[in-house]
């Protein structure tokens, strides 16, 4: 059976039949829907092609079929309607994430308090993937992911701190004067080689941590892709690198290259292990506040990117300023030129000031005082959201390790929030809508007409 052509005046409509579901679009609609699903619907150029996407297509009424849940749908046809998207009362979460995903939806799109329901739900089914208490799966979460159930996980997360802090000791060592000026000659004296033992020692431990994380691990691909794995890789792998390089080079260091192979491979092998130092971000697996400060980061990116706009514009701004006040008008030698210049705005705007550049003449003081005053300001700006950000990150995973302490708790908290959800006034059901229970008010847009089986 063909498609249907689009009419001359463009105005065609669809209808997207959910298991009874159905909603009528309008097919130019779908070039800018946020459901990846739909929107691939106006790529398809033949009958094949359409299969491929929709379960089937009725020409006659110009209806295209899903055999997907049509409860899931009523919620995600809120996202159309009102730009939310919300977790409904009844249904499984995890079959929930499952729509999103063959929707082609950002699971990033849920509300807040949807999305931190989602993630408890996950915690929980990985809690009973692991295994009942005392299973061998359980005691290796346990052991690895959370110390506090047992004196064997806190003894493994004090003996991992206890490297992490024998690492960074030992890095700071290995920058002495005499210990460089012994790397150089290429000597090893008896203190090169127990840091040398030392840093051995460590890697090994933490290559072991690694793999025993990565055993454990349902999805490699999705462990691989963690920021702290990916961490811990960088700071892993260059002790390895090195040690291939100086085999490699001491296997050719009877041949007359040798000498220049390693000579090649020495600033490289400089750069990989100056990535040492982030053995001290391993600390953010048993630091609260480190996972706090990190995750506000990952959600302050937006205002972290207007900070850096402020202070852009206002470089670009008082850095010729001073280098007219000074240079023509005061006849300094300091500010030689405006990209000199901005080293002065940078230091002065967030308050550094190291001295190095000073403006002599008043108009320059005047642009002094402006621009210092004005970073004040401009980093002011997005403090409190940045602050809020931390605190209600620091909240959510404190509560994330109440509920990994009395993981029976979180089932009857929400049995108990859904009594009370039922409770609720009359009125304020009687305004829900494809939002799932959240008292969604209709708005503009596709409405879910009656349920009907196709």
């Amino acid at each position: 059976m063909a498609l249907r052509p689009e009419p001359a005046g463009g105005r065609r409509v669809v209808t997207i039949n959910v298991g009874g579901c159905r909603v009528r679009l309008a097919w130019a609609a779908l070039a800018r829907c946020p459901l990846a699903r739909l929107e691939r619907l106006r790529a398809c150029r033949g009958r094949d092609e359409l299969l491929r996407v929709c379960d089937d297509y009725d020409a006659g009424r110009d209806e295209f079929f899903f055999d997907r849940s049509p409860c899931a749908f009523r919620a995600i046809v809120a996202l159309l309607r009102a730009g939310k998207l919300r977790l409904l009362r009844g249904p499984c979460a995890l079959a929930f994430r499952d729509e999103l995903a063959y929707w082609g939806i950002d699971e990033a799109r849920l509300e807040r308090c949807c999305l931190r329901r989602l993630r408890r739900r996950e915690e929980e089914a990985a809690q009973a993937r692991a295994g009942p208490p005392g299973s061998p799966g359980r005691r290796l979460r346990d052991l690895l992911d959370d110390p506090r159930p047992g004196p064997a996980g806190k003894l493994f997360a004090c003996v991992s701190v206890a490297f992490v802090a024998a690492t960074a000791v030992g890095l700071c060592l290995s920058t002495m004067p005499d210990i460089r000026a012994e790397e150089e000659r290429g000597e090893c004296s008896p203190k090169c080689r127990s840091l040398f033992v030392l840093e051995t020692v460590c890697v090994a431990w933490f290559s072991f941590e690694f793999l025993l994380r990565s055993l454990r691990a349902e999805s490699k691909c999705a462990f691989l892709r963690t920021p702290l794995n990916i961490i811990d890789i960088l700071a892993i792998l260059p002790f390895y690198v090195s040690l291939l390089a100086g085999l490699a080079a001491g296997g050719a260091g009877a041949g007359a290259g040798g000498a220049a192979l390693l000579e090649r491979a020495g600033l490289a092998l400089r750069l990989l292990r100056a990535l040492r130092v982030l053995y001290v971000m391993r600390l953010a697996r048993h630091s609260l506040g480190l996972r706090s400060l990190g995750l506000t980061v990952r959600r302050c990116a937006r205002e972290f990117g207007l900070l850096l706009l402020f202070l852009c514009v206002a470089l670009a701004l008082f850095a010729p300023l001073v280098h007219l006040a000074e240079r023509e008008l005061g006849a300094r030698r300091d500010f030689s030129s405006v990209p000199a210049s901005y080293w002065w705005a940078v230091i002065s705007m967030t308050t550094v000031g190291y001295g190095d550049m000073v403006p002599r003449s008043l108009p320059g003081q005047v642009v002094a005082l402006s621009s210092i005053l004005s970073g004040i300001l401009l980093m002011a700006f997005p403090a409190t959201s940045i602050f809020h950000t931390f605190s209600r990150s620091y909240s959510e995973l404190k509560e994330q390790q109440r509920r990994a302490v009395g993981p029976e708790r979180a089932p009857r908290d929400d049995s108990t929030r859904s009594d009370s959800t039922r409770s609720a006034p009359a009125t304020e059901d009687g305004a829900q809508g494809p939002g799932g229970g959240h008292g969604c008010r209709p708005g503009p847009g596709p409405a879910p007409e009656e349920p009907r089986q196709k």
